[in-house]
């Protein structure tokens, strides 16, 4: 996760929230290898059809964690002093006993995010996550255009049941955010999307760059930026940043290496670039400060890295599966020294970036070791200006 509007501005909505205060100078600790945020994907079952989920979702679950397995993953979580527990899906609140879930996770002092589609929180479901503490709700819209959409999403009335749901939870005061994930085909609506989210009250966008895991493997690689798309929605992100950042944050995930576009972009000096670069590095990624548990127990590295697993709950406990000699996360902690080939391996930032979204590198790459396609920045042009 990139905090654009922390690192132009220093200022932050949710993130300050959750995380406490952090920025230039003062790097984030929240979370680390051996005490992770973690992502609990709940059920396979969801009401939309997403032509990229990362899960393959569809609409009936299988082989979830039983009512009485999650409130051992629960206690698993807890034990591990987690910072935040994120409830995601499929759609998590399909889940007849989310509710409860949720309350027991509350009453072990867990912190709570949901990830959602916004469909399902009617005024009653607001103000019951209100009660149960939940810190942020964040919810998938993908275009300022209904028909857009909910031609992404699958299913058509999707926009506005979403955006009902963005009310109903901004008004019982849950802090909200968008999720709006970037193509080729929404990149220019990126500008609409941020006034849109001012406009309703909305806390914080947050990019996800398409990346390659499950039903997006099927998606044309048309769908990926063009380099100057990129240019144009950075240099964009920048500006708005500046400009919203009283009453908006602004972040980006799945490309590390946005960070090092920004600190190229506004740095001043050498010393003010390399501070910068202390931001991005401390953000981490997958399996470095965060990991993914999905339904059936299955724990991977995060939510959309699929081809790594670190183990299982219903034959390991999450202590021993956060072990500090487990391959998969040593991969992700130390990436740079894995990658062996092309841009990313000669990279003078591999060591902050970690090699960008290693999920596209596997899949559209075609091996572990390979570029993540979607780094657009001249790393040795930006290496020469800021080198001490």
């Amino acid at each position: 996760m990139i905090p654009v509007t922390v690192m132009v501005t220093g200022k932050g909505t949710v993130s300050h929230r959750i995380k406490g205060r952090f920025g230039p100078g003062n790097p984030s600790s929240f979370s680390s290898v051996f005490r992770p945020v973690i992502v609990w994907n709940m059920t396979y079952a969801c009401n939309l059809r997403c032509i990229h989920c990362y899960i393959n979702a569809g609409e009936k679950g299988g082989g979830e964690l039983s009512y009485e397995e999650s409130l051992d993953l629960i206690d698993q979580i807890a034990e591990v002093s987690s910072p935040l527990l994120i409830l995601s899906g499929g759609e998590p609140l399909l889940r007849r006993d989310f509710i409860k879930i949720a309350e027991y996770a509350a009453d072990k002092g867990l912190r709570l995010a949901l990830s959602t589609n916004g469909v399902l929180i009617t005024r009653d479901v607001a103000n019951i996550l209100k009660s149960i503490g939940f810190m942020y709700i964040g919810v998938s819209i993908d275009s300022p255009s209904p028909s857009w959409h909910d031609m992404f999403r699958g299913v058509e009335g999707s926009f506005d049941k979403a955006m009902e749901g963005i009310h109903n939870s901004i008004d019982v005061g849950l802090p909200t955010g968008i999720r709006y994930t970037i193509t080729r085909y929404n990149v220019y609506d990126a500008s609409k999307i941020l006034d849109l989210a001012v406009e309703n009250g909305i806390m914080r966008v947050t990019f996800y760059h398409l990346t390659a895991a499950g039903r997006a493997q099927e998606m044309n690689r048309d769908w990926y930026l063009t380099p100057e798309q990129y240019r144009w929605f950075m240099d964009l992100l920048i500006k708005s940043a500046k400009e919203y950042s009283d009453i908006l944050e602004i972040e980006t995930t799945l490309s590390p290496f946005d960070g090092i576009y920004i600190a190229d972009k506004i740095a001043e000096n050498e010393e003010e670039f390399w501070t910068l670069m202390d931001v991005v590095k401390a953000q981490g990624g997958c399996g470095r400060k965060i990991i993914s548990i999905y339904p059936d127990g299955t724990v991977y590295p995060c939510q959309f890295v699929d081809f790594f697993v670190l183990g299982n709950i219903r034959e390991s406990r999450l202590r021993d599966i956060l072990s500090p000699d487990h391959p998969a996360l040593e991969y992700f902690s130390n990436t740079e020294s894995y990658l062996r080939e092309g841009k990313c391996h000669a990279c003078p930032f591999n060591h902050i970036c970690k090699g960008g979204d290693r999920i596209r590198a596997y899949y559209l790459g075609g091996s572990i070791y390979a570029d993540d396609p979607q780094c657009h920045i001249d790393v040795e042009e930006i290496y020469k200006r800021w080198a001490l």
